[in-house]
């Protein structure tokens, strides 16, 4: 017999199709489960544009945060994986790095871990001296896996003063931090929830001219940082190049969020108490919003209807117990079920909401590629081989009229019984 390794058209096939059952399963029968190119059948190098780590024309790194992509195994093997991360602790750090991160919703967002991975790259730059990524927290937060984000220090100032609208109060904590430790680098998000202004508030108070819209940083061993960052500049039309100044404020997707390693996380305190100040600026509290009117590219929480919803009264009644802004697929548009500027996906609108739930969307390649940067996806479909299903990250199976009615039942009895208990 002939030892010519012969080709199977239909693996190959599979392999190139991310939506396919099998996909992961072909790709580590091929050995491309982990490789981001391979020698195609003509001897042309075939690179994989959906890899991760793929960069592609434009110089943007693809990152993988739904995980689908890291391997073949179950759940169980990802969970023994998790358990078994290496830990870091750093006893004697030469420098610091600040992260201040945003922490929307008392968590850190996928912003907030790109910022901590840029963090890790400048302070594990050095071979022979180690530097430390101290994250300072304001107010009260939900999160506990700071440590698995890559922090090695955790500073969390939870005073009155701190709370909601704070720029003043935290602007001086910031200072104390400085006087304090001095940090090598000072890094916060270009956000409008708060990081970007707090960040040129920092910098002006430092004496510090700060990069802004900061989208990659390079090595460059010419330069007295040893390091040069690229910006967004004339309204992101143009690139700034610039060495890498003490103060950035940068964009997501700036570096790859940290997934390998799990840090100490230490609890930081000031060496100093907070002076007592009058700020001059009162935060009365959160105004209520109706989730109705609020645009699909700024919602937090969507619940999007497919050709699969039938009750829409229904429908609209669990958007609004829920709190949800309402979106549609393509074909309830088309229909006249929902309004063109409530379309979701490539045609419609790009969403990148905290939770998108998906009732009765099969998932089209539009509409997929609209939600591509959405946190957390919940599909409620009766198929469970569509391709929504396979790119949620939750799913459930059954008649969407029957599950809705029943989540509108969950969530009038926790209310009723968080109302009593109070």
């Amino acid at each position: 017999m002939s030892d010519l390794r012969r080709r199977d058209p239909r693996k190959e096939w599979i392999g190139r199709n991310r939506l396919h059952p099998q996909h992961l399963e072909v790709l580590a029968e091929l050995g491309m489960g982990a490789a981001s190119e391979w020698m195609g059948p003509n001897g042309v190098i075939r690179r994989n544009p959906h890899a991760v780590g793929f960069v592609g024309p434009n110089g943007l790194r693809r990152i993988d945060r739904s995980g689908a992509q890291q391997g073949v195994a179950g759940a169980g093997a990802s969970t023994s994986v998790a358990v078994q991360k290496p830990r870091v602790e750093i006893d004697d750090p030469a420098f610091s790095v600040v992260v201040v991160p945003d922490m929307a919703g008392g968590r850190l967002s996928s912003h907030d871990r790109d910022l901590i991975g840029l963090a890790r790259r400048l302070a594990d730059v050095d071979s022979g001296t180690q530097g430390v990524v101290v994250a300072v927290i304001f107010g009260p937060h939900k999160e506990v896996n700071f440590g698995e984000a890559g922090i090695d220090r955790l500073l969390h100032l939870d005073s009155p003063e701190m709370a909601g609208y704070s720029p003043e109060a935290r602007l001086v904590a910031l200072t104390l931090v400085e006087q304090s430790w001095a940090p090598r680098h000072w890094l916060l998000p270009d956000s409008k929830l708060g990081g970007g202004e707090l960040g040129r508030r920092l910098a002006a108070r430092l004496g510090e001219r700060p990069a802004t819209g900061v989208w990659q940083v390079e090595a460059d061993a010419e330069l007295p940082s040893g390091w040069r960052c690229i910006a967004r500049g004339a309204a992101e039309s143009l690139d700034i190049q610039r060495p890498l100044p003490r103060v950035s404020l940068a964009l997501a997707e700036c570096a790859e969020p940290i997934s390998e390693t799990c840090h100490a996380a230490a609890e930081l305190s000031l060496p100093q108490s907070l002076p007592s100040m009058l700020s001059r600026i009162d935060d009365l509290g959160q105004v209520p919003v109706d989730p109705s009117g609020v645009a699909l590219s700024e919602a937090e929480f969507i619940l999007s209807a497919g050709n699969g919803v039938k009750d829409w009264d229904g429908f609209h009644h669990a958007a609004e117990v829920l709190g949800a802004t309402e979106g549609a697929s393509r074909v309830a548009v088309d229909d006249g079920f929902m309004a063109r500027d409530r379309q979701v996906g490539a045609t419609g609108t790009w969403v990148s909401a905290r939770v998108y739930v998906a009732v009765g969307i099969s998932g089209a390649i539009q509409h997929l590629q609209g939600i591509q940067t959405c946190e957390k996806v919940v599909a409620i479909n009766m198929d469970p081989g569509c391709d929504m299903i396979k790119r949620a990250d939750l799913a459930v199976i059954g008649d969407s009229t029957r599950i809705l009615e029943a989540l509108v039942t969950l969530v009038k009895q926790a209310r009723e019984e968080k109302r009593d208990a109070a």
